[in-house]
């Protein structure tokens, strides 16, 4: 009796953690937490196990606490549209009320995980959660200015890597920030072309210019650009003691140019296959760039 009981509550349990995780948006929380692990090693030179758990922890949680909160208030829009309305709250399967529970825990343990590393850190985190939430996700439906205010909470996680590991903030952590806060650009902005008509489904209009023409894609090419100039910066020293080779910086503006020349190419054809592939590429070129960066700290 007592087994068949056991067997009752995992098969009850089980689906509702499968619901946590994925009001969470897991996947894409472990993705950002990178970032940050990221800005913490080349922050440090020796390395702390404990702290790398704790910052990657406490990073999923937060990172997990925002995703819930944004599904939470973007539940009915989430409905309306085909990628989102098999999410746990939008479909119904996790009520708003207990989302928020799951949400608030999230918030205050992780919050808690990043405050035993310093105060700055746990600030940072509890910004990112804030803008992300209570700013940026009400924004989207009434403005494309909202993948502005986006911007700030995608590129705090590698700056507050660095935070985490130094406990202070200057010129270092904000040319991170601003590296990570530009590559969001045209990287978004292919995915708001790509599901250009199922945002529209929502009310939203991500688009800088609102529609899928040369002035969206021209940001595109823009925003790639600046790119090239501040990986520069920490080879010329002008990003205080975050130095990075000639070979290292080669590479990454190499990958650079690639990321232009991605969004130049959706600027001349205006389609979705060249949407597609800005948007993989830019990927790529953020991971790679942040592996090569980690590489060279270590080595040079």
């Amino acid at each position: 009796m007592q087994t068949n009981q056991t067997a009752a509550v995992q098969t009850l349990t089980i689906p509702r953690w499968r619901e946590y995780t994925a009001l969470m948006k897991l996947r894409l929380s472990s993705s950002v937490v990178f970032s940050s692990v990221v800005g913490y090693l080349l922050g440090v030179s020796n390395v702390q196990a404990i702290e790398i758990i704790i910052l990657v922890l406490g990073g999923i949680l937060v990172t997990g606490a925002a995703n819930a909160y944004n599904q939470i208030i973007e539940k009915h829009e989430d409905a309306r549209m085909s990628r989102t309305a098999n999410r746990p709250v939008a479909a119904g399967r996790l009520s708003a009320k207990e989302a928020i529970v799951v949400a608030t825990v999230l918030a205050v343990v992780g919050l808690s995980l990043l405050y035993t590393l310093n105060f700055l850190t746990f600030i940072f985190g509890a910004a990112s959660v804030v803008l992300y939430a209570l700013v940026y996700t009400p924004l989207k439906g009434k403005t494309s200015f909202a993948v502005f205010v986006g911007a700030f909470p995608g590129a705090i996680p590698i700056m507050l890597g660095w935070v985490a590991a130094t406990g202070r903030f200057g010129v270092e952590p904000g040319t991170l920030f601003a590296w990570q806060f530009l590559w969001q650009f045209p990287h978004f902005w292919a995915i708001a072309w790509l599901l250009h008509q199922d945002y529209a489904k929502a009310g939203y209009v991500l688009l800088p210019s609102g529609q899928k023409d040369k002035a969206s894609a021209f940001q595109t090419v823009l925003y790639s650009t600046g790119l090239l100039g501040l990986v520069l910066l920490p080879y010329f020293g002008l990003a205080g003691s975050f130095s990075v080779s000639l070979v290292a910086t080669s590479i990454i503006f190499l990958l650079g140019l690639v990321l232009v020349f991605r969004a130049w190419v959706l600027l001349r054809k205006l389609d979705n296959t060249s949407a597609r592939k800005l948007m993989l590429y830019s990927i790529v070129y953020l991971t790679l760039t942040q592996i090569i960066w980690v590489v060279d700290h270590f080595i040079a």
